[in-house]
């Protein structure tokens, strides 16, 4: 058994904060538990929790400056993707009316392995996951 306890966080990078805290608060019902000003060489940040103990850490930098290509599979950078844990199908679906509400992109729900998984877009365009764990009241 891992002596770790799962993911705490995953920093990433934005160029319009406000817009990304607005779309996790819409589709996810995530809360910003910290905000900081930009001071210095360090960028305005926030920290959104995601529930269960994740959370991001959003730094709010510059176009430009965000390098490779969100929407290319290999271009995104040594971390292609992370994937949010959901509790079932049920809120899966749900979630992806909100995302969609939010102005997400999103795919289809299709099983991988033993879980449900929704791959979206966010508004900076990365590519992102949705996980639940399959049950046996799900649709077949």
């Amino acid at each position: 058994m891992p002596i770790t306890g799962g993911i705490n966080h995953i920093a990433t990078l934005t160029p319009d904060l406000d817009r990304l805290i607005r779309f996790y608060s819409d589709a996810f019902e995530a809360t910003v538990t910290f905000e900081m000003a930009a001071e210095g060489d360090h960028p305005r940040m926030a920290i959104i929790d995601l529930g269960a103990g994740g959370a991001l850490n959003v730094f709010e930098v510059p176009d430009e400056s965000i390098i490779g290509a969100r929407r290319t599979l290999g271009g995104r950078g040594a971390i292609d993707h992370f994937g949010i844990a959901v509790d079932s199908h049920a809120t899966l679906a749900g979630l992806r009316e909100r995302m969609v509400a939010a102005g997400a992109e999103t795919g289809e729900i299709q099983k991988l392995g033993g879980e449900w998984s929704l791959f979206f877009r966010d508004p900076d365009g990365m590519e992102l996951e949705v996980c639940a764990p399959s049950g046996p009241d799900d649709p077949a």
